[in-house]
């Protein structure tokens, strides 16, 4: 008979934490997480809201692309009731974008994002407020999610399966017994008391902080903040995603949100997620930018101003932020730190949260022996309302 297993405990409620806490409980196993603010309050909860379709990165960065549009497909299966499937148009208004348009339907043709190249009569058609200079417009299976709501299906669906799911409780020490994690020291911040979880594997699920937590077992990780200011105007101004034609940039996004038009977004890095401040001067330079695709933006006041900071995986200090690749990784600590009972969870972005929690879930299993398959690609989730069950 197989040993009975401690618990996974995962630390972060983001929706790494999300995703994965759902994947672990569908494998059987016992899963504890750990979020030391309220669940989703950190970068998930402050995105924009896209869910890509990988059109946004196929001029520069086509790993990314692949794994947007495969888990656009799986999200829109199970979980359609978080989504808004409205799509999305590239928009070219000049010739340097016109100069993009053959490599990026090359792009969508290479992993088999589906495309519809519209007249700009056709594009102001479906959307009147766009410039009505624009050369060209080309449709794209976008979608948008409610950046709170969408994981909260995940931690929803997790819990229902038994998932231990623990806001308000900060992980301020990881402790080990020679090269092997036992377990963590929690703070509990609704009753000031701390506890000791023990476990089979720690996994360091939290986004931007990951390099704070790897930082107590001294592991240097390859993970940097990149904040980004997102600027939301009192109005919904499109239907659909709007795109600038061109690699991804500052200021060339517009994403509707319910009444709302969410503007961004801008980019650069940073040495710590808790001491980042809000640059005002990106707030007038995102609204200028993503008025010349929709110039009747700046009739409409600031409905709000905000920023959040990307976990990108960053090897090169030095490179352009708005080229680093979104992809995501997954380190055994093990292989590479030679300290077992350690998993860190890099990179990545909320469209592409459940394939970084299967390729996690697989790397679990492998350590443990078991030979469990992935099983979120098709399991429904459950609606986001049952959290409050039993809380009203």
């Amino acid at each position: 008979m197989r040993p009975r297993m401690k618990p996974i405990i995962i630390i972060g409620g983001g929706a790494i934490g999300s995703a994965l806490s759902h994947d672990l409980t569908l494998r059987g196993f016992e899963v504890a997480l750990f979020e030391k603010g309220e669940l989703l309050s950190g970068t998930t909860g402050r995105h924009h809201g896209l869910l890509h379709s990988g059109g946004r990165y196929v001029l520069h960065d086509l790993e990314t692309a692949r794994e947007c549009w495969e888990e656009n497909w799986i999200l829109k299966h199970i979980v359609p009731e978080g989504l808004e499937q409205n799509d999305g148009l590239f928009i070219a208004l000049d010739d340097q974008d016109m100069s993009h348009m053959e490599g990026f339907l090359e792009g969508c043709r290479e992993i088999d994002i589906p495309v519809k190249q519209l007249s700009p009569r056709q594009a102001l058609a479906l959307e009147p407020n766009l410039n009505s200079d624009l050369k060209a417009a080309i449709q794209i299976p976008d979608a948008t999610m409610d950046a709170w709501r969408l994981p909260l299906h995940f931690f929803a669906t997790a819990r229902e399966n038994g998932a231990r799911i623990h806001p308000f409780a900060e992980v301020t020490a990881i402790h080990r017994e020679g090269k092997r994690v036992i377990g963590v020291m929690i703070m509990n911040h609704q009753t000031h008391q701390s506890a000791f979880y023990t476990g089979d594997i720690v996994v360091n699920a939290a986004g931007p902080w990951a390099g704070k937590i790897a930082a107590m077992l001294d592991i240097p990780l390859p993970v940097c903040p990149a904040p980004g200011v997102m600027v939301s105007v009192q109005k919904r101004l499109t239907d659909m995603v709007i795109n600038r034609l061109h690699p991804a940039d500052d200021g060339d996004i517009v994403v509707p949100q319910r009444g709302l038009s969410i503007l961004g977004t801008s980019t650069w890095l940073a040495e710590d997620p808790d001491r980042v401040d809000l640059p005002h001067d990106h707030i007038e330079r995102i609204r200028a930018t993503c008025a010349e695709m929709i110039p009747s933006l700046t009739r409409f006041p600031v409905h709000a101003a905000w920023c959040a900071s990307r976990p990108l995986i960053v090897r090169d200090p030095g490179e352009d932020p708005t080229k680093i690749s979104r992809t995501f990784d997954c380190l055994d600590h093990a292989d590479i730190d030679d300290i077992e009972g350690f998993i860190s969870v890099i990179g990545g972005k909320a469209t592409t949260m459940r394939a970084m929690a299967e390729k996690t879930g697989d790397l679990i299993c492998k350590k443990t022996g078991r030979t469990i398959p992935c099983q979120t690609r098709d399991t429904r989730l459950i609606p986001y309302r049952r959290w409050y069950k039993g809380r009203l």
